[in-house]
């Protein structure tokens, strides 16, 4: 049987733009707790930024400097409930697909491509989020924050999931938009493909890439260069 290639996937500004509702989650804690708000760019910078060892960059990153202020730890996580609870009834309400993506997705199906997301979002509000925009059918395994014991930046949340999907290292690659995404597929030796305006403060020359994207638009081209 023909070994097939492996594409894996960072979920928050690479496959949706989830910033937007990220923001209103973050601002309707940030309110209820007596902290300062974010706009939606702010919120783009900050996501990025891997904040939170418990819940990921996706869900606190945005809230670093703020959540680091607060000593109590029962308040933390009155907040961090207060977010995920927030956050998982409001998930799509403005959220929305990268451009070009459903369109790659139904491509690289047509060219048996096993599809995998590594995400640092909390794997439940992963899966919930895929199946609500559309485009979990498209995946063979979701790997979230807290399905392993580990998380990106660490290699082994790329290495676990081609393993699971009896995939080859050696034909695999990853696309992302943060140096998370880009310092864990360095560190499992995999090419990156790296989006442009990511959710990170970093400028694309300063993180680790193979090539670099606006959007999924006529990224055929690249992906068929591994195949």
């Amino acid at each position: 049987m023909k070994e097939k290639f492996t594409i894996l996937f960072d979920l928050d500004g690479t496959l949706v733009d989830t910033a937007p509702d990220l923001m209103r989650a973050h601002n309707h804690v940030m309110n209820k707790f007596g902290f300062p708000t974010k706009s939606t760019e702010e919120i783009r910078n900050l996501v990025g930024q891997g904040a939170g060892a418990m819940l990921g960059r996706s869900i606190w990153g945005q809230a670093k400097k703020e959540f680091g202020k607060v000593q109590d730890e029962k308040i933390k996580k009155e907040m961090v409930k207060d977010f995920i609870d927030f956050y998982g009834k409001n998930i799509v309400n403005e959220s929305t697909l990268i451009s070009g993506v459903k369109d790659f997705l139904i491509w690289s199906k047509k060219n048996d491509i096993s599809m995998a997301v590594c995400t640092n979002k909390q794997e439940h509000l992963a899966v919930d989020l895929l199946k609500k925009i559309g485009i979990y059918d498209f995946f063979e395994y979701v790997a979230g924050h807290n399905t392993f014991d580990y998380c990106k930046p660490d290699p082994r949340h790329l290495t676990s999931v081609i393993e699971i999907l009896n995939g080859n290292i050696k034909k695999s690659l990853m696309i992302g938009d943060s140096e998370t995404d880009a310092n864990a597929a360095k560190g499992a030796d995999i090419p990156i493909i790296l989006l442009e305006d990511g959710y990170t403060e970093k400028n694309t020359t300063e993180i680790y890439h193979n090539h670099l994207i606006k959007d999924f638009v006529g990224i055929e081209k690249i992906v068929s260069e591994y195949l």
